[in-house]
């Protein structure tokens, strides 16, 4: 049995893991989930939002624990990265879930501008004080809920809420404390968020035996999440 603590992608929340926490129930482990600062509810204002907060909200929930399996999902790479090289020895593994997996000296952003395609321009507008960035109405499903039913794909869509830029835009300092826990990486090669090549370049990083592919959109843990439990549990398992 593993311990798993979830972490979402930008815009979303603890919500969206309902699913996978289910099935990974049923699988025999513990998994649980957590709103990163900045989520509906939050009174601290978007200029209070930085990458060490989103850090320090991981390692708050970890508190007292060891052996926990991370998993951070999209823009989660970050904080669970920052997580892992505040504290190495609480984690007994971090997943990468299509999600940006960090290199010293660079910002998520600037990640992103190396994509050879870049899927969300357009997608997303900045809210009125320039600090948080905001989905358009009708580009959920496209890009993040493609092989989702139109009513699921929906009910995510009504729950996405604006995402703070600053944590985003923040270079990542990284020693051997990050590199000493272990890690894995699940690309989604029917992904239109991030694109799978791009993930396939961040994969090239990691043993071969640690790369994964699902063949769903960038959101298996609602597309997908009873495969996606099975393909934690053997992940979990093997190491």
């Amino acid at each position: 049995m593993a311990g798993f603590l979830l972490i979402h992608g930008s815009c979303h929340g603890a919500w969206c893991w309902q699913a996978l926490i289910a099935d990974l129930a049923r699988l025999g482990h513990v998994a649980r989930a957590i709103d990163l600062p900045g989520r509906p509810g939050d009174s601290r204002p978007p200029e209070a939002m930085t990458l060490a907060l989103n850090a320090e909200a991981i390692l708050d929930a970890t508190q007292g624990d060891s052996g926990v399996h991370l998993l951070g999902h999209s823009a989660a790479g970050f904080p669970i990265s920052a997580a892992a090289e505040a504290a190495p020895d609480r984690f007994a593994r971090l997943y990468y879930l299509a999600a940006y997996a960090p290199r010293d000296g660079l910002s998520m952003i600037d990640m992103r501008r190396e994509q050879a395609s870049q899927p969300l321009i357009g997608a997303f507008g900045k809210t009125s004080d320039g600090l948080a960035y905001a989905l358009r109405p009708g580009k959920a499903r496209g890009l993040f809920y493609h092989d989702l039913p139109p009513d699921l794909a929906a009910q995510a869509e009504a729950r996405l809420c604006p995402e703070a830029i600053a944590p985003q835009a923040t270079p990542i300092r990284l020693t051997g404390r990050y590199q000493s826990v272990p890690r894995c990486y699940i690309r989604c090669t029917e992904d239109r968020t991030i694109p799978p090549a791009f993930q396939a370049g961040m994969a090239q990083t990691f043993a071969p035996q640690d790369r994964y592919d699902m063949p769903t959109s960038h959101s298996p843990f609602l597309s997908d999440p009873a495969g996606l439990a099975a393909l934690l549990h053997q992940i979990a398992g093997a190491n």
